[in-house]
């Protein structure tokens, strides 16, 4: 590494040390180890999302998205997970602007009811 052996052998002794104490928090944990654990897979998921997001929308098309995010937030991660399921698959060719933004919100809204009051 750095030439010294002197050096070498107390860096290792240091990682060795380290690790050792990383291991014994570890074990104290115990249960809360898997809830890190997957907090931590979740968080990774949310991070590679946003990049995909980011590599794959417009400026338009993410501010169109972060909109209807405040107003419909479960609409919203499902527009998201599409956006990403296709970019992971390969079948987005360019970027999504604003105006297909548009038209795959549309697509993905769910039907509203429609309801006709007559008076008599």
């Amino acid at each position: 590494m750095s030439g010294n052996p002197d050096e070498d052998e107390r860096l290792q002794k240091l990682r060795e040390q380290k690790m050792q104490e990383l291991q014994d928090k570890a074990g104290q944990q115990g249960g809360g180890r898997d809830e890190a654990a997957q907090e931590a897979a979740r968080e990774r998921a949310e991070a590679q999302q946003d990049a995909l997001l980011k590599q794959h929308l417009t400026d338009g098309a993410r501010q169109r998205l972060n909109a209807v995010e405040m107003s419909k937030p479960e609409f919203a991660e499902k527009v998201k997970k599409q956006v990403t399921a296709l970019a992971q698959s390969g079948r987005l060719q360019d970027r999504i602007d604003e105006d297909q933004m548009k038209s795959l919100l549309k697509e993905l809204q769910p039907e509203s009811k429609s309801f006709n009051i007559r008076r008599r």
